[in-house]
């Protein structure tokens, strides 16, 4: 197997206080964690005066509420800058890694630095690791683990609404949800593989999207797993992520299969027709892992074996000096952070995104007062895809704009706090969109230069005075 050019691969200049389970990127350039320590403990990382992700600094934030630890859930970055989670597999305090397939939810506001408790949607009792994501027009939408039902969380209200689901071949455990340039969302089914299907939520349907030709799930060792009062779980299996690239195709990964080692399979957006990818090498797979788009447009895949591989759009190759540790997540720098229960590092990958990728800004006011709220106008600023992905649940797309302000005498950056984006779609290609970003109260005054960034792929600056 031919191996890819490595790019730089580090540890992170101060460590967390504790390993994390998981991370999410904030609008305003911070990076949202997960203790994996106690569950309901959250920190926040910054980088350092200079925007470097390799020095920056760790602080605890605000806790959840009493009784809700989840781990393994839904959770979404919102267009106003929150961060919503909506279940967990398991929960503590509680029976620790019993399963508990909770139906408590928070969301979490970084102005604020304080989680409000959400409710769940009616007759859900349980949501446990269920898919999400949010739709273009901003609601998070959640699949019921153990049905096929849909419900959305409107961000304005915090209250939910059942959806249509007609049409929904089998339920939605262990599914990964997949959103596509026109609002639509592809799945690859679990207990119905290797059927695929769409979802279309202006008309709350469901229809098959076809044959993923190769099986991408593995059967799972187990029978009934108990929850609840006497109740069973029958897991269909694992899947692995899917990414969609700047090309309009879906990377498909799998888990393990009988037959050998997970398949991968490629679905053309425009076509509507998949054909078969390379299997993973060595007997390696994705089952219950992650993926990540690099700027370059290329896939990076954690396989479970703890090698990392790397899908240019014809072959998988294997990437020298790094190792798959625990999740990651996509940073404005366009490096990708990788977590773990022992160390945080840093893989800053090769290549650049071409330039027709690039966020384009076409309005912003010249003059920015320190403290004050601006709208900035442009196209292309969520990207050409969600730019993470897991098996399932574990979400932390990134499709969305973030504003960085570099101040030209004193080289110091600022992250300005963006929310109420236009949209939450993907590719959206030559559509106008805006956001808005308030522009941080101690940042230092000056001459500027302003970029938007979107899954770690930064546009031309625009010149602007802080005063």
């Amino acid at each position: 197997m031919q191996k890819s050019r490595a790019g730089n691969f580090a540890r992170i200049g101060h460590q967390p206080p504790v390993g994390m389970a998981m991370a999410w990127l904030l609008t305003d350039g911070s990076v949202l964690a997960q203790s994996g320590a106690t569950w309901s403990n959250w920190y926040r990382y910054v980088p350092d005066a200079k925007g470097n992700y390799s020095n920056g600094t760790w602080s605890q934030v605000a806790s959840l509420q009493a009784g809700y630890g989840p781990l393994y859930f839904a959770a979404d970055v919102l267009a106003d800058g929150r961060l919503a989670i909506s279940g967990g597999e398991y929960n503590s305090p509680g029976n620790g890694y019993d399963l508990q397939l909770t139906n408590q939810g928070s969301v979490y506001d970084p102005i604020k630095n304080a989680w409000t408790p959400i409710s769940h949607p009616k007759k859900w009792s349980y949501i446990g690791d269920s898919p999400s994501t949010v739709l273009p027009n901003g609601n998070m939408l959640v699949g019921d683990k153990l049905h096929n039902w849909d419900a959305y969380l409107n961000p304005k209200t915090l209250a939910w609404k059942r959806v249509g689901d007609a049409g929904k071949s089998d339920f939605n455990a262990e599914e990964g949800w997949t959103l596509l340039p026109d609002g639509t969302i592809l799945t690859a089914d679990v207990e119905n593989a290797p059927n695929s299907e769409i979802y279309n939520p202006a008309t709350g349907q469901w229809k098959s999207a076809g044959s993923t030709i190769v099986d991408l799930h593995s059967p799972s060792p187990y029978g009934c797993l108990m929850y609840g009062p006497g109740l069973c779980y029958y897991p269909p299996g694992e899947i692995g992520p899917s990414i969609l690239r700047p090309d309009g195709t879906v990377f498909y990964t799998g888990s393990y299969s009988t037959s050998g080692p997970g398949h991968t399979a490629i679905y053309n957006t425009a076509s509507g027709k998949w054909t078969v990818g390379p299997d993973f090498p060595n007997g390696d797979e994705a089952g219950d892992s992650y993926a990540t788009l690099e700027p370059s447009g290329n896939v990076l895949v954690f396989g479970v074996s703890g090698t990392v591989y790397e899908w240019n759009g014809s072959t998988l190759t294997q990437v020298n000096g790094i190792t798959y540790a625990g999740p990651p997540l996509l940073l404005p720098s366009g490096q990708v952070m990788v977590l773990s229960y022992s160390s945080v590092t840093l893989y800053t990958p090769t290549g650049q995104p071409q330039a027709s990728w690039l966020p384009t800004i076409k309005n912003v006011s010249k003059t920015l007062t320190r403290g004050q709220t601006y709208k900035i106008t442009g196209t292309q600023f969520n990207g050409f895809g969600q730019a993470m992905s897991y098996g399932d649940e574990n979400e932390n797309a990134t499709n969305y704009p973030l504003v960085r302000i570099t101040n030209n005498a004193t080289g110091n950056v600022f992250y300005a706090h963006t929310h109420d984006h236009s949209t939450m779609g993907v590719a959206t290609g030559t559509l106008p969109v805006s956001t808005n970003f308030d522009v941080p109260a101690k940042m230092d005054t000056g001459a500027s230069k302003l970029v938007v960034i979107a899954n770690g792929i930064a546009s031309k600056p625009a010149k602007v005075t802080i005063k």
